[in-house]
C-alpha cells in the first residue's frame, strides 16, 4: 500500500500515520474495512459480519488514534 494509496482512503491524516499503517503490511481492502469498524460497526455488526481479525483491529487502533487529532469520521 502507497502513501496515496492511505490518503484516498482516509483523507488528511499525520505522517507518522501513515507511516504506522503502511509498515503493518495491511492491504488497501483491510484499511477500508478498519475505516469501516472504526467509524460504522453497528452497521457491520447488523449485517452479521464476523469481527475484524489482527490486522484489521490493528488499523482500527492506529485510525482511532489519529481521529482523536482530526476528524476522519467525516471522510468518504
Amino acid at each position: 500500500m502507497t502513501r496515496q494509496d492511505v490518503v484516498s482512503a482516509l483523507g488528511s491524516i499525520d505522517d507518522v500515520t501513515i507511516t504506522e499503517i503502511i509498515a503493518s503490511g495491511a492491504s488497501l481492502e483491510e484499511l477500508r474495512e478498519a475505516w469501516a469498524w472504526a467509524f460504522a460497526d453497528e452497521a457491520l455488526m447488523s449485517q452479521g459480519r464476523p469481527l475484524p481479525g489482527t490486522r484489521v483491529a490493528t488499523l482500527i487502533d492506529l485510525i482511532e488514534a489519529d481521529d482523536e487529532d482530526g476528524d476522519l469520521a467525516d471522510h468518504d
